[in-house]
């Protein structure tokens, strides 16, 4: 499994949950916000605002809360205007770092990621300088119960995935950036709404970490994805399974 997985469930394990849910529904809420001004504001017609109302579903953020959302966002009255940005670095023990932000402030957010970076051992690179050790790849799940492992997989292969693999947790459909959007919507046509919908970023190797790495690295990237300005945060690292069960102890 694949560090980027682990961390996540390492940190949900972790206190103060509401916080943590309220920050989790901010950034989702500013996914929305863009989504919805860079297309129609009706998520039929506008995939990337479906993965980010699929993403609030997910979460299990109130319904009345995204249609608040989008209807603000595609009023005259405008509001807060972000952009995209991307940090790439290295962290603690040489992990490769890719970091993911919607801003209203450049300066603020670089000079935030920047600081996070230096202060837990790591430093940030310039474009492109870790992101070639990783794939960009559109991902979408399903629950196990969703359909059996060889009708996924088929139904995966016809609509352009590369893949789909069923483990405990669900199928898991991965395919190139490209085809995310018509995947996505020929799964969806036929298995109902995933599970998740969502552009993810994969390394090509990774890099096993004892407990005391681990710990750097994890707290490196808690600080990043506290950032009310970061959206996702992936990294190119592994825990065994005796270092991922003394993190989460």
């Amino acid at each position: 499994m694949a560090g980027h997985s682990q961390f996540k469930n390492i940190m949900h394990r972790k206190g103060a949950q509401d916080a943590k849910r309220a920050k989790q529904f901010a950034k989702i809420l500013r996914e929305i916000t863009v989504a919805a001004r860079s297309g129609l504001p009706d998520p039929a017609s506008n995939p990337r605002l479906r993965a980010a109302v699929t993403a609030a579903r997910e979460a299990n953020m109130p319904k009345d809360n995204v249609e608040r959302a989008i209807k603000k966002a595609s009023g005259a009255a405008g509001g807060e205007d972000y952009v995209e940005v991307r940090y790439e670095g290295y962290g603690p023990a040489g992990v490769a770092i890719i970091v993911e932000g919607l801003t209203d402030n450049r300066n603020r957010t670089a000079g935030e990621v920047r600081a996070a970076f230096s202060k837990h051992g790591g430093s940030l690179g310039e474009s492109n300088s870790v992101s070639f050790m990783f794939q960009r790849l559109g991902v979408v799940t399903y629950p196990v119960d969703a359909a059996s492992e060889d009708e996924m997989l088929e139904a995966a292969i016809e609509a352009g995935a590369d893949n789909a693999v069923l483990t405990e947790e669900g199928h898991e459909i991965t395919c190139e950036m490209e085809n995310f959007f018509a995947v996505r919507d020929a799964l969806e046509s036929r298995f109902g709404e995933p599970q998740s919908a969502k552009l993810d970023w994969r390394p090509e190797n990774s890099i096993s970490l004892d407990e005391e790495k681990a710990r750097t690295v994890l707290k490196l990237i808690d600080v990043l994805e506290d950032n009310d300005d970061i959206q996702a945060v992936y990294a190119n690292f592994d825990l065994p399974d005796d270092v991922a069960q003394a993190l989460a102890a």
